[in-house]
């Protein structure tokens, strides 16, 4: 009977210490409810429509829209084009989407992704008391992927702005937003890293968490633990087309500077050096007399641009700028980029060995059109999605050849980038022409087809290899 007893009395001590073990957990995790029912009437849901032409259907004569199965065998959802070489003109047709935004003004102001209202005809809004207004794009920027929208009311519950500069590894927070158009979904997690750098998006340092993001949660708010907005949620990585893990948002400083200047000015103005750059390798560091690679490497300039203007050099390191490091290459387009356009800038860079002080005045990020119509060559380089570089004479005798080009810099979402060509790849004939300069190069680019893949040869780490490349179209 003793026996028993001690025994019941050890079980009842573990489980009051496992009772007390889950209350001190429980104790430690956040609780969101507080900061739910003050964020939630100032996240709102959008919904975007736009017209598009749909292509006829070749097989609505036989009674029905699906397509026959035997067609898709050899066809998939693909069809040859009818004689003449263009499809056939269908009937307008809607194409919704879904997102999420914030109001951040009590006169009707909101902020969500670029992407979310791209090409929209029509955009409503609808607020958490259900209301649903019409909602007018101010401006949207497509480098920032931000874009302001602007409702006809008063009064609405506005959203607290936080100080994304501040944040640190681990902190926990939460999104609030509308995933697959289930309005007003809460999720939480914790800050993976900041200062992200995605591809294409050279202009805005990720927050990257943890906090499952899906779509539809595109451009909803990202709240710290005192109901701060400290981002906006913006990409997934994903293989699945669903959430795994990882999430970025943008910095809410970084949307807010944007916001203020698309709602004053209806455009977004950047600072511009007029440099081409590249990382600094650890080769690279040792040659220039470098402790550590960091920094970015100029490789070429705009000869009117500011740099050049104001004596950098092809070869110069940038390491800080106005006393901000530039820890790698991807850093330095976002210190010029948030530095307002005719602004002085102090570069300190590494130059010929030794760390030197350079004053720049800054230009204006110059329009896409402006800079087409001045630099014809950088529109043929834009079609191959490339930039490239003269060969050294030693570098042509070391690889056996006559000519050829170096790649400095690569679009990733270019055609050299779906091709498969990477920088420092050196390019020495396309479609069986040999290229021996990049003079010769632009040249041959606007004799190129669009319509068919052309060989490329490229000498790679002391090897020739060929690739199939496929031009965009004018």
């Amino acid at each position: 009977m003793k026996r028993m007893t001690r025994t019941l009395s050890l079980w009842m001590l573990l489980a009051a210490s496992l009772l007390a073990w889950q209350s001190a957990m429980a104790r430690e995790l956040p609780d969101f409810t507080a900061l739910v029912e003050e964020a939630a009437p100032g996240v709102v849901n959008i919904s975007t429509t736009r017209v598009v032409q749909s292509r006829d259907n070749p097989f609505q004569g036989f009674g029905g829209q699906e397509i026959p199965e035997i067609f898709r065998h050899f066809f998939g959802d693909r069809f040859p084009m009818p004689p003449g070489g263009s499809p056939a003109p269908g009937r307008p047709q809607e194409r919704q989407s879904l997102g999420s935004g914030f109001i951040i003004s009590a006169d009707g102001y909101i902020l969500t992704n670029a992407h979310v209202v791209d090409a929209a005809d029509e955009i409503l809004v609808r607020l958490n008391d259900r209301r649903e207004l019409s909602a007018e794009l101010v401006g949207a920027d497509e480098r920032t992927d931000v874009a302001l929208l602007k409702v006809d009311a008063d009064d609405l519950p506005t959203l607290t702005m936080g100080d994304s500069d501040s944040l640190r590894v681990g902190e926990w927070v939460a999104a609030i937003g509308s995933p697959f158009g289930f309005d007003h979904s809460v999720t939480a997690g914790i800050i993976s890293a900041i200062d992200r750098t995605l591809p294409r998006d050279a202009y805005v340092p990720f927050i990257q968490t943890d906090v499952a993001i899906n779509p539809g949660n595109s451009g909803g708010p990202l709240f710290n633990l005192e109901g701060e907005v400290i981002g906006i949620n913006s990409q997934i990585f994903t293989r699945s087309g669903g959430f795994m893990g990882l999430s970025f948002a943008i910095p809410i400083n970084v949307a807010m500077d944007v916001a203020d200047q698309l709602r004053d000015d209806g455009q977004v103005r950047r600072g511009w050096l007029g440099v081409m750059i590249q990382p600094v390798s650890r080769d690279l560091a040792e040659s220039f007399g470098m402790d550590s690679p960091s920094g970015a490497l100029i490789a070429d300039l705009d000869p009117e641009g500011p740099a050049a203007r104001d004596g950098l050099r092809a070869g110069d390191v940038i390491l800080e700028v106005d006393g901000a490091r530039v820890h790698d290459s991807s850093t330095l387009p976002r210190l010029i980029g948030r530095t307002s356009p005719g602004s002085e800038v102090e570069l300190e860079l590494m130059r010929d060995g030794e760390r030197r002080e350079l004053s720049v005045t800054l230009g204006d990020w110059p329009d896409a059109e402006q800079a087409t119509a001045s630099r014809p060559e950088e529109s043929r380089q834009a079609r191959l999605g490339i930039a490239v570089g003269e060969l050294e004479g030693a570098e042509r005798e070391q690889l056996g050849i006559e000519g050829g080009v170096r790649v400095r810099d690569v679009d990733p979402g270019g055609a050299a980038a779906a091709a498969g060509i990477r920088p420092g790849d050196v390019l020495v004939s396309i479609d069986h022409r040999a290229v021996s300069s990049a003079g010769e190069l632009m040249a041959l680019v606007d004799e190129l087809p669009s319509d068919r893949a052309v060989p490329v040869r490229l000498f790679r780490d002391g090897r020739s290899l060929f690739v199939a490349l496929r031009l965009a179209g004018d």
